[in-house]
């Protein structure tokens, strides 16, 4: 990619008329450059106001992320972005395949053992990356399938590095489950080490191994997931002893940990000459599971689990050096589901509409596209359709099933980050308008595969 002429390009833009012109032409630029790499760190468990970049970063946090932090600086922050799911297996299930979660019955979290997983109907986004020249990488947690069938390499990913279960131990077991165990693709690998230090140990080594190739690498760590098992050492200790609750301080050891193994990455990145033509987004796969003992949401409502913004919206950064100007801040309403549509977009490649993606290119938003991003509605719900389901459209949050006396919820976020103030009283015709839409979108869904909402199901195990 010639970047030295996107620097110029994003230089130009901000002079009058010169920039309107240099936008029109960018986005035809972009479809005919090379396609960039995509990096993708995804975290799990962590709380919204848990990283330095944040608006509302807690102070005690604040000063552990600056690798992290540094994808926002030279980049974009985006202050309302979303994941398809309140827990971790939905979250995970509709960004990998750009549509909601609930068109396929994955909208639960996949228990432990189950013969199945996400279905196989579905195809995975990397699979459609793959179609179009790209080598793709897993390192991390799965979480989507445990039968064979079911596993990354069989869906899309030439190349797997983690464990197929939601969660370990962060240091070695005595005898790993076949779900927990670290495997290499087929073969189950020898248990050493720190995982968060094997996870990123294994991102850059496939960054060194495929920097010749277009690759998406998706990096899903464990971290901050418990259990809360921070990396022993004096070196980790004196970064976070500032903290006074063991558990709190325990968490910010495993962020810790995860910022480290970013920096590396980043900087295999920067080491090989990638860094100007590879796209990295950081985010998280829900909201924290809260709590003042460990992870922080503040200054949002609810947390891991639940659709107030708590339980969905998360932080996210996302840089491409040269082309996406630093310190851009986007404060429309973004979800994970977008990413696939952006990769598309980056990459020059048209999108088939009988794909059915949920998601829409970003570039328009970060100054990349001179399209309109659309006016749009973005959905939740948990537990098939009785279950609690909510929506945002502009600055509107509705929640309904959601409340034990059965009311309906509406709160304006623009006014109400907090979700404080239920005003639906006193705003029925928006509530009409988008109960409607609430309903229309719900005749397009099927009932959950499993868990609560399943046909049969007695015990509540997500």
């Amino acid at each position: 990619m010639n970047f030295p002429f996107l620097r110029a390009m994003n230089y130009l833009r901000n002079l009058p008329l010169v920039g309107l012109l240099l936008l029109s032409c960018s986005g035809a630029y972009l479809a005919t450059a090379d396609k960039p790499n995509v990096v993708i760190l995804f975290a799990d468990d962590a709380g919204y106001a848990d990283f330095g970049f944040q608006e509302h970063a807690r102070p005690d946090m604040a000063p552990l992320t600056p690798h992290i932090d540094s994808i926002a600086s030279a980049g974009a922050r985006f202050t309302q972005a979303y994941v398809t799911g309140a827990v971790c297996s939905p979250s995970l299930a509709g960004m990998m395949t750009g549509r909601y979660q609930e068109r396929f019955g994955h909208e639960t979290n996949l228990p432990p053992g189950t013969q199945t997983g996400l279905p196989l109907t579905e195809t995975f986004g990397v699979k459609r990356l793959q179609d179009i020249g790209y080598y793709t990488g897993l390192i991390g947690k799965w979480h989507l399938g445990y039968p064979e069938n079911f596993h990354p390499n069989r869906r899309g990913y030439a190349h797997f590095y983690g464990l197929l279960q939601g969660s370990r131990s962060y240091y070695p077991y005595e005898k790993p489950s076949r779900d927990r165990v670290i495997w290499r693709n087929n073969i189950p690998t020898e248990e050493t080490g720190y995982v968060t230090d094997r996870l990123g140990d294994a991102a850059c080594k496939f960054i060194e191994e495929h920097r010749e190739d277009p690759f998406y690498l998706f990096v899903s760590f464990t971290a901050p997931h418990g259990p809360l098992q921070p990396r022993q050492g004096r070196y980790d200790y004196e970064r976070i002893k500032h903290i006074e609750h063991e558990d709190r301080r325990h968490y910010a050891g495993l962020v810790v940990a995860m910022d480290d193994n970013v920096g590396k990455i980043l900087a295999t990145l920067e080491n090989h000459g990638l860094s100007e033509s590879t796209i990295v987004i950081f985010t998280n796969d829900n909201g924290g599971p809260g709590g003042k003992d460990s992870t922080s949401n503040f200054p949002l409502r609810g947390h891991k689990g639940s659709l107030y913004e708590g339980g969905v919206r998360v932080p996210w950064a996302m840089a491409w050096p040269s082309v996406i100007r630093p310190g851009t801040v986007v404060d429309t309403p973004v979800i994970t589901m977008d990413i696939l549509p952006t990769i598309f977009d980056a990459s020059g490649e048209p999108i088939p509409e009988d794909w059915a993606l949920d998601g829409d290119s970003l570039l328009p938003l970060v100054g990349v596209s001179p399209v309109a991003f659309p006016e749009r509605t973005l959905y939740w719900r948990r537990h098939g359709s009785k279950g609690p389901i909510a929506l945002q459209d502009a600055n509107w949050k509705l929640l309904e099933r959601n409340a034990p006396d059965g009311e309906p919820e509406l709160y304006n976020l623009a006014q109400d980050i907090g979700e404080q103030h239920n005003i639906a009283i006193q705003h029925p015709d928006v509530l009409s308008r988008l109960q409607a839409k609430r309903a229309a979108w719900e005749t397009q869904l099927v009932e959950p595969l499993w868990g609560p909402g399943s046909a049969g199901y007695q015990n509540n195990s997500d």
